[in-house]
């Protein structure tokens, strides 16, 4: 089985989780998520499977969208809601001007400081394994972007929001930088992950239903559920090999595909289904496969 899987992640798993049950219910052992879920947050996370794992390097830096719940008053040593108080609540009612206004300063390219718990390393050693063991953490701050983040409603200590993000931004930072800003503290309560490059919440399924189609209790097929390959990296563009080059590709060598002058990049299809490359552009019609994902 070869392709990608949009799953609409539960609150309480890991994504590595979700991969160990993917890997269960499908009975296949190469599958990879692109992007990790706090356990926490629910939503989109991309599966790939089998051969298909290798476009996991063309979503690196793969654009991401939220909608969540910021909670003021207090913050935890997580950033979020499963985390332990770092000071006594205090009361407050903030106003949708005042937030909408603070938001406006999170927008663009800032310098953001990761959470102590999260997946970033430090020296080899994922953070939050030194912060449960109440070790120091000191994380350097990194540049993210912040392409859109709005404020939705407000209601006395909650603020639920919208925004869209590059790759490596967490949304526990925003929430905790935030109340840091108001003077209140502040934290992430709740977060849903709606997009992440080109896949949507429309393509997701739950692995509940994912069992119900691999254990015949289902109208549909995997093939259904699987994304069309066609819908794979739709900023690249796509050729269709004839029967000769598309084994050429298979086998790791060079064509010539006629069509395509211009793209450094190409998807080469055999068939109206069947991805069996990416492939890069050597010279002029000349293109040399960067990844095969279908062999001879």
């Amino acid at each position: 089985m070869n392709g990608v899987l949009i799953i609409d992640k539960p609150s309480g798993l890991t994504s590595h989780d979700v991969v160990s049950r993917a890997r269960r219910i499908l009975n296949q052992r190469s599958v990879g998520h692109l992007g990790t879920l706090d356990p926490m947050a629910t939503g989109i996370l991309p599966l790939v499977i089998g051969s298909f794992t290798r476009l996991a390097q063309f979503y690196l830096g793969a654009e991401k969208t939220y909608e969540g719940t910021i909670r003021f008053g207090f913050s935890t040593d997580t950033y979020d809601a499963e985390g332990d108080p770092t000071a006594a609540p205090v009361e407050v009612n903030l106003s949708r001007e005042e937030l909408e206004a603070l938001a406006g300063k999170f927008r663009g390219v800032i310098s953001q400081n990761p959470p102590p718990f999260s997946a970033k390393k430090v020296k080899g050693v994922p953070a939050y394994k030194l912060a449960r063991k109440q070790k120091e953490v000191k994380l350097e701050p990194v540049s993210v972007e912040i392409k859109e983040f709005e404020i939705l409603s407000v209601e006395s200590d909650r603020a639920t929001f919208r925004a869209r993000v590059g790759s490596g931004t967490y949304m526990r930072s925003v929430a905790h930088d935030m109340g840091r800003e108001l003077g209140c503290g502040g934290h992430l309560e709740s977060l849903r992950r709606t997009s992440v490059a080109e896949f949507t919440l429309a393509d997701a399924h739950t692995l509940d239903e994912v069992a119900a189609v691999t254990a015949g209790n289902s109208a549909q097929t995997i093939e259904d559920i699987l994304v069309h390959p066609r819908k794979l990296l739709p900023h690249l563009p796509s050729v269709t090999a004839d029967e000769m080059a598309a084994g050429y590709i298979r086998s790791g060598r060079t064509v010539n595909l006629a069509e395509m002058s211009r793209a450094p990049l190409v998807k080469v299809f055999a068939g109206q289904r069947e991805l069996i490359a990416v492939a890069t552009r050597v010279a002029g019609t000349l293109f040399h496969p960067k990844i095969v994902l279908v062999g001879s």
